[in-house]
């Protein structure tokens, strides 16, 4: 009688030989789209379609077995399909004490080169690694970086790999600035650093909400006993022609012909909209507007009057303003309805009457008018990344009828400029909008590589790299960014469509794309999304709220340390803009090169631990 392992190798070859025959059948099937893919990576897209076969069974069972054997379960074979399932076969032809049947496809050789081609096109895209870190940093710069070279310098220096221009902020004269202070801290630095320019894409957003005023807020920072810290700053500047106003300043326009008669150390007194008069300090000129200080919490309305005073004399009379809009936040509780409006519409708050019975439900105007045209009753909707949820009840193709299901207790506030989610709706709308293409035009020669938002499936891959090439501009690195439902459900046909022309990466958007499948799918999905792209060998970038907390306070939580950790999976990671960025870098940089010793991709690998000795 056999022994029992050869008895359980026996039962696993048949099984293992038909999975073989399956991916092999997938390749087959997708023939055509095999031989579209740029030579270079034939070999990563037949990898994908043997992985995507693989997975298209339910082998937890053999999976048990072969691990009784001691053998591969398959669960790290993203990489490498093939060579893993000639490797069990091998072994387990010699468990049975019989030579193996049939021809190996890759040879002994060959079985490096999935994790091989992985890092060559991660290098490719993304740039060599520098350091002992196995993964890149990728950082969103701030409005500050067009004007600030040294905080290019600094961010260089804590670890940044890749600049990330996100184009649905700033404009083109700020970007070409921000690219102009990065390649001159690179030329102080010696360090190297890719450019990244994210296209926008069709923004779907809030739209603006009716002002209530023009008014300024002018309020000083006191301690926790009342007492003052630091007064308020305030800009004052020609209504006529507007400087710009000193970080941290609130801007209050004045009459042109008052300033001129100013002198450091006058006040300006101005009406308070609650019947007061407030005053502000004089304190230094630059150019035509001064510098003042407001030691006074202050309401100023459009067109307040103000009087300019040299010691108690009355010197000069004017108004103040324009002030800018001040709009009141919609604030929504369950049960609630909201109507949706084209953008020329501004929102409004809900109306009652005198016995608090509704007169006109609150509304808001949507930035894209596709919305109208595919919105359908029973669909979900979410608002400000998930904060505000509803069911849509009626669509009359000019406005969305909204049940609010999702928000706070006490109600939540959704504000203009806000994102909106419709993860059961298929909107058509491309994911290259014109403003998108303008941009491309300008950013093209000066960046590494572009980043398209929205896509929802291989058509709008296809598109940009049709306008790369037309541009001359096919050099260009991509990063599709996998935001949507559809595009999560399209990714495999989405990588082999981004196989025509690398380099390409792949950035999980955990913000929309975690309301669009739902926050308790996240984790799932983000990790099915790690597996295709290792597949296809692709790299990934592990992107939204990574430290946070930190970037913008100074000190991450404990979650967010645990989530920064788990980036090692990924070939970069990308931080958001703050306060504490550089810091933030530094951090990240420390977490990614401690993880880099113990794990690579989702393998551990054993180093020798400290805390192992007795």
């Amino acid at each position: 009688m056999k022994p029992y392992p050869a008895r359980i190798a026996e039962r696993l070859i048949p099984a293992i030989e038909r999975l073989r025959q399956e991916a092999l059948a997938l390749e087959l099937a997708h023939e055509d789209r095999l031989h579209q893919v740029n030579p270079a990576h034939r070999e990563s897209a037949r990898n994908l379609l043997h992985y995507l076969s693989l997975r298209q069974s339910d082998i937890r069972k053999l999976q048990e077995e072969l691990a009784l054997l001691g053998l591969s379960r398959l669960g790290r074979a993203e990489a490498h399909v093939m060579f893993s399932f000639d490797a069990i076969l091998t072994a387990l032809h010699a468990l049975c004490g019989h030579a193996p049947t049939g021809e190996s496809l890759w040879s002994e050789a060959q079985k490096g080169m999935g994790p091989a081609f992985l890092n060559a096109h991660a290098d490719s895209l993304l740039g060599p690694l520098a350091g002992k870190r196995a993964t890149r940093i990728m950082v969103t710069m701030p409005g500050e970086a067009a004007s600030s070279p040294r905080l290019l310098e600094d961010l260089l220096k804590s670890g940044m790999d890749v600049m990330r221009i996100n184009c649905a902020h700033d404009d083109p004269e700020a970007w070409l600035a921000m690219i102009r202070n990065l390649r001159a801290a690179q030329r102080k630095t010696g360090l190297a650093c890719r450019i990244y320019a994210d296209l926008a894409g069709p923004k779907l957003r809030t739209g603006r909400i009716e002002p209530i005023g023009r008014m300024l807020e002018l309020k000083p920072r006191r301690d926790a006993f009342g007492r003052l810290l630091e007064p308020g700053r305030v800009w004052l500047t020609p209504a006529s022609a507007p400087e710009a106003p000193p970080p941290g300043a609130s801007v209050l326009p004045v009459e042109h012909a008052l300033l001129q008669l100013a002198e450091a150390g006058d006040h300006l007194d101005v009406e308070d909209s609650r019947g007061v008069r407030r005053h502000l300090c004089l304190e230094e000129k630059s150019g035509e507007s001064w510098r003042a200080s407001c030691f006074q919490h202050a309401y100023l309305l459009d067109g307040a009057g103000c009087t300019l005073y040299h010691g108690e004399d009355a010197v000069a009379s004017g108004i103040a303003g324009p002030l800018p809009e001040v709009m009141r936040p919609l604030v929504l509780k369950a049960g609630d309805i909201l109507l949706l409006t084209p953008c020329e519409e501004p929102g409004r708050p809900a109306e009652y009457d005198d016995r608090g019975l509704l007169l006109r439900p609150a509304s808001i105007p949507c930035t894209l008018d596709a919305v109208f045209d595919a919105a359908r009753a029973g669909q979900s909707i979410w608002f400000d990344d998930g904060r505000i949820g509803g069911r849509i009840v009626e669509n009359t193709g000019h406005q969305v009828c909204i049940e609010i299901t999702h928000a706070a207790p006490q109600g939540s506030k959704l504000r203009p400029e806000k994102g909106i989610n419709l993860p059961e709706t298929d909107l058509a709308t491309p994911a290259l909008i014109d403003q998108d293409r303008e941009n491309l035009r300008l950013l093209a020669p000066l960046v590494d590589i572009v980043g398209l938002s929205f896509v929802h499936g291989a058509e709008d891959v296809l598109d940009l790299q049709a306008m790369l090439r037309d541009m001359g501009a096919d050099r260009l690195g991509t990063i599709l960014k996998i935001e949507t439902r559809q595009a999560f459900q399209n990714l495999p046909l989405i990588l082999l469509a981004a196989l025509r022309h690398p380099p390409v990466g792949v950035m999980v958007a955990r913000g929309d794309l975690a309301v669009e499948i739902g926050f308790e799918r996240m984790a799932e999905v983000q990790e099915e999304i790690l597996w295709l792209c290792e597949a296809a060998h692709v790299p990934v970038i592990w992107a939204t709220q990574v430290l946070e907390t930190m970037a913008k306070r100074g000190i991450p939580t404990r979650a967010e340390v645990s989530d920064a950790a788990k980036g090692i999976r990924a070939e970069c990671v990308m931080l958001n803009k703050g306060p504490y960025i550089v810091e933030t870098v530094r951090f990240l940089s420390g977490v990614l090169e401690r993880m880099s010793e113990h794990q690579s991709k989702h393998r551990p690998m054993m180093r020798r631990l400290s805390v192992s000795k007795l």
